[in-house]
């Protein structure tokens, strides 16, 4: 038996149409769905719908009425519907504010957020690029990503993939000096180094067994690790690049790996939002994705 809002849509349907095959097709049903509806709505009210012959069927007077009170009725229960609709498509408009490391907004961001707008036209994003931690409460950001550990209980933070570090240099690099043997030798070598910008620093390289090596005297340094990527493109000095800037010129080539035996364990990449309150559906709706399309396999070698 057919639910009640199910035989009066197509009811409808058939008194809109010239025949039952007509109406069948409308509905994407076959004809006999259309005219077991119709004579189980003739059963339950107790009257003829329709004159039937061969050809056509022409609907009674009784059907004319029963119709109309039925459009009726089905343009509210729409109404109910487009109503819920409506107020979920308003509940995910809105501003959500994104922090996140300069090169992985770069690199690995703009098409999840590319998706998330085509999806969702009612969004606005507001992305702030940098390398420096971000305290998502202070500074009013609804959603960081970080690399590296993340202990802080005012944080709601999901761990959901992990990012390896390469030891790297061109080609190029590579003829003119040699690939390094030993750490020794890759201290008498140019290198790159990024500078933390909240002291001004260069940051240690990290190596296997938690040991940390700071160049002497960088040919190269810069508070961008986007652009430290692009002086070691250039042959301008072997750098520890993250996966994520690494990983593409590694497979075209470009770049080759050397030392890889010092290579430090993968460090944690975390999504991570304020604890505070009832959380916006648009917030969740990013946290969300954002988490699904960081933590999907393979997303940094």
């Amino acid at each position: 038996m057919l639910n009640r809002l199910e035989m009066l849509r197509i009811f409808c349907t058939a008194a809109e149409s010239r025949n039952f095959k007509e109406a069948a097709t409308r509905l994407g049903v076959s004809p006999q769905a259309v005219t077991r509806a119709v004579k189980e709505l003739e059963d339950h009210v107790g009257e003829l719908l329709f004159h039937r012959n061969t050809r056509h069927n022409r609907i009674t007077e009784f059907g004319e009425q029963l119709a109309a009170r039925a459009r009726l009725s089905l343009q509210g229960v729409d109404a109910i519907f487009q109503g819920a609709e409506q107020a979920h498509a308003s509940e995910l408009a809105g501003l959500v504010r994104i922090t996140a490391p300069r090169a992985l907004g770069r690199h690995g961001l703009m098409r999840v957020l590319g998706e998330l707008c085509a999806q969702h036209p009612g969004l606005q994003l507001d992305l702030r690029s940098s390398d420096q931690f971000a305290d998502v409460v202070d500074e009013q950001i609804d959603i960081g990503i970080r690399v590296g550990v993340l202990r802080d209980s005012r944080f709601v933070a999901r761990a959901v993939s992990s990012v390896s570090f390469h030891i790297v240099a061109a080609p190029e690099l590579l003829a003119r000096c040699g690939a390094p043997k030993t750490l020794q030798d890759l201290a008498e070598r140019p290198t790159t180094v990024a500078i933390d910008p909240n002291t001004g620093r260069p940051w240690a390289w990290f190596l296997a067994g938690g040991q940390q090596w700071l160049p002497r005297a960088p040919t190269f340094a810069t508070d961008d690790t986007g652009a430290e990527a692009e002086a070691v493109l250039a042959g301008v000095g072997f750098g520890q690049l993250t996966a994520y800037l690494a990983a593409p010129h590694l497979g075209s080539g470009r770049l080759v790996e050397v030392l890889p035996e010092l290579a430090p364990e993968p460090w944690s990449l975390s999504v991570y939002r304020p604890q505070r309150g009832p959380v916006a559906a648009r917030i969740r709706l990013v946290f969300d994705r954002l988490v699904e399309y960081f933590g999907e396999g393979g997303r940094f070698p």
